[in-house]
């Protein structure tokens, strides 16, 4: 064959295992940014804990996790949308598909109701946003204004303009969701993983800079923007196409009780009491004890939960593996691939809270300055042994869940929900009384009685009832 002459066209059959190749490539390139976000989080934690401890005092300290913890009321506000936009955005996605100028073609019908999704998503998270501004703002400041229990006078911490400003650029960055879930929802996923890694990357360095040059709470709020820059780079400049193909679209209005709600309530009750029991440990203890508590409790659970999600990894960024499988009835690779991997990320988290332990055993017994001035800023040896090995037995039930929703089924709804809301009852009633102390056996109390085995329970009877020949028949 010459060099001018062109290439005979694919027949159908090579069409579709091309098709598939790039499918698969797309894939993995979307894999190796989410792996490498997690695995930057995980190298900067250390980073992060020595400029903090060397640039901001104990009740900074204090100050800077509490602000990240009340952030999360995001969740309470949001009401498990960001989600069902994902899911409902993927099934019109099915249908479509971007040109080389980023411009949306494919079905008529698919796109008038991606326009529909996109109206009313952008008029929701308009309206979230102002409530975030209002509720969180106003009613953080009254929380943070309130005297601690073992600190009743004020430690004259200048926290008020930086709060409002970090509610402010968080209620932007809630309304940008509204379009970066859409995106995600059209499997813009590679894009969006690679700016991902990029907000983390440069917000660290950003964060650390305004640390270090003395900008104190105002690093928490340069945090955020440059999030918010990226988001608003994303939606305004890389997608600007695809938003134009939108823009004078007949719109195909999407019916919010028939198509969203249904799945919506259920991520609602979930991430609420999701925050619930994972965002009251830093101010349990800023007002019930001391913000300097607050701020060791706040650094030692960042540093368990960065090495808990970058051990999940392993697990979870395989869930298009496990849904594959699952659409083949191909169980016998399912158990295998989740026994593996399972282990593997089990052992990996294990060996990294052996070393987070012995770590802070070596900090407390070293008689340096600097291995002292660290020890103070993260909890004593026992409580962190104990949220330690709390966050080991929670660790399998995350991957039972992974394994067991690629069936596209969730039967853990009242088990997270109860077991959620025992978790914050703990945290609150022992946190108070207690403290760290407290708080970390309440959790190994609740995950260890109550997670492990109910979860352990709905994975073996599901396993075995979706599994059966019965079943596969």
């Amino acid at each position: 064959m010459s060099h001018g002459q062109p290439s005979p066209p694919l027949d159908p059959p090579q069409r579709s295992r091309l098709r598939r190749l790039l499918n698969r490539l797309e894939v993995d390139r979307a894999v190796f940014y989410a792996i490498a976000t997690r695995a930057w989080q995980f190298l900067a934690g250390p980073i992060s804990i020595l400029v903090i401890a060397a640039c901001f005092t104990p009740q900074l300290q204090g100050y800077f996790y509490t602000f990240a913890s009340l952030m999360g009321m995001q969740t309470l506000v949001e009401l498990g949308l960001h989600g069902v936009i994902i899911n409902v955005a993927s099934h019109e996605w099915s249908r479509l598909h971007l040109d080389a100028n980023g411009h949306i073609q494919g079905d008529a019908a698919a796109i008038h109701r991606l326009a529909g999704l996109k109206r009313f998503v952008a008029r929701w998270y308009a309206v979230v946003a102002v409530v975030f501004f209002l509720v969180c703002g106003i009613g953080g400041a009254i929380f943070l204004r309130l005297p601690s229990a073992e600190e009743p006078q004020s430690d004259n911490v200048a926290w008020m303009a930086p709060w409002f400003c970090l509610v402010a650029l968080n209620a932007l960055l809630l309304w940008a969701w509204a379009y970066t879930a859409i995106l995600e929802g059209c499997n813009q996923v590679i894009v969006l993983h690679r700016v991902r890694l990029l907000q983390f990357v440069t917000g660290s360095f950003a964060v650390w800079a305004s640390m270090i040059a003395g900008f104190g709470l105002w690093a928490a709020v340069v945090s955020v923007a440059v999030r918010l820059v990226w988001d608003l780079w994303l939606i305004a400049v890389r997608y600007r196409g695809f938003w134009q193909s939108l823009a004078n679209q007949p719109v195909d209005k999407i019916s919010w009780r028939d198509e969203i709600w249904p799945l919506q309530w259920k991520m609602a009750v979930f991430g609420v009491t999701l925050y619930l029991a994972f965002g009251l440990f830093n101010p349990v203890m800023f007002h019930y004890h001391t913000k300097a508590i607050a701020g060791q409790m706040g650094m030692t659970l960042t540093i368990l939960t960065a090495l808990e999600s970058a051990a999940y990894a392993w697990v979870h960024i395989r869930t298009p593996l496990f849904g594959s499988l699952v659409a083949r009835r191909d169980w016998v690779e399912m158990d295998r691939v989740f026994y593996r991997l399972t282990a593997i990320s089990w052992s990996f988290y294990l060996l990294g809270a052996i070393g987070v332990c012995v770590g802070v055993w070596l900090l407390n017994v070293l008689p340096w300055d600097l291995t002292q001035r660290l020890a103070s800023r993260l909890l004593p040896l026992l409580p962190t042994i104990i949220l330690a090995v709390a966050y080991l037995i929670l660790h399998l039930p995350r991957c039972q869940t992974i394994y067991v929703r690629a069936h596209k089924q969730d039967p853990f709804l009242l088990a997270a929900v109860m077991s959620h809301g025992l978790i914050a009852a703990a945290v609150i009633v022992l946190g108070r009384a207690y403290g760290p102390i407290g708080a970390a056996w309440g959790l190994f109390a609740v995950v260890s009685l109550v997670n492990l085995p109910w979860w352990t329970m709905i994975w073996i009877r599901t396993r075995r009832d979706w599994h059966s020949p019965a079943s596969t028949a």
